[in-house]
């Protein structure tokens, strides 16, 4: 499944997001959206896990939860057209 997630700390890293997530099942990758003139993080990212049942437990439980400051925004990303 692939997660959207918003309203992070610009200071968060890849490699700190996917270890937040690795306690709810396996991650495949975490991709932080970046400003394409600045190279700094937008305060979004998009994470995909292999098992559907464990990203739905991991956005239920960070949905809504306080990380690094900022209440994260947790869901299952929507297909790009």
């Amino acid at each position: 499944m692939n997660i959207y997630i918003g309203n992070l700390n610009y200071r968060v890293r890849e490699e700190n997001l996917k270890r937040v997530l690795e306690e709810y099942g396996a991650v495949d990758s975490v991709r932080i959206i970046k400003d394409r003139d600045t190279g700094r993080s937008k305060g979004f990212a998009f994470a995909e896990m292999p098992d559907d049942n464990e990203a739905r437990n991991a956005i239920s439980s960070l949905n809504e939860s306080e990380w690094e400051g900022r209440r994260l925004i947790m869901k299952e990303a929507m297909p790009r057209n």
